[in-house]
């Protein structure tokens, strides 16, 4: 999952935004750090968002 789909995730929250989320510490490391950008494994991120952001996760 790249950053732009993580900002469509969050709610089409900034660029900007979407950056600070993801220096964050408590943000999961990349998987890789590509020359377009840095991308991270969508489980890692769905887990980050029902821990930080209950109210943006999927309903299973």
């Amino acid at each position: 999952m790249g950053a732009h789909e993580i900002r469509m995730r969050l709610g089409g929250i900034s660029r900007q935004r979407v950056y600070a989320i993801t220096s964050h510490r408590s943000f999961p490391a990349p998987l890789a750090e590509l020359q377009q950008g840095n991308v991270w494994l969508a489980e890692d991120v769905e887990r980050w968002i029902r821990e930080h952001r209950p109210e943006l996760a999927d309903e299973e």
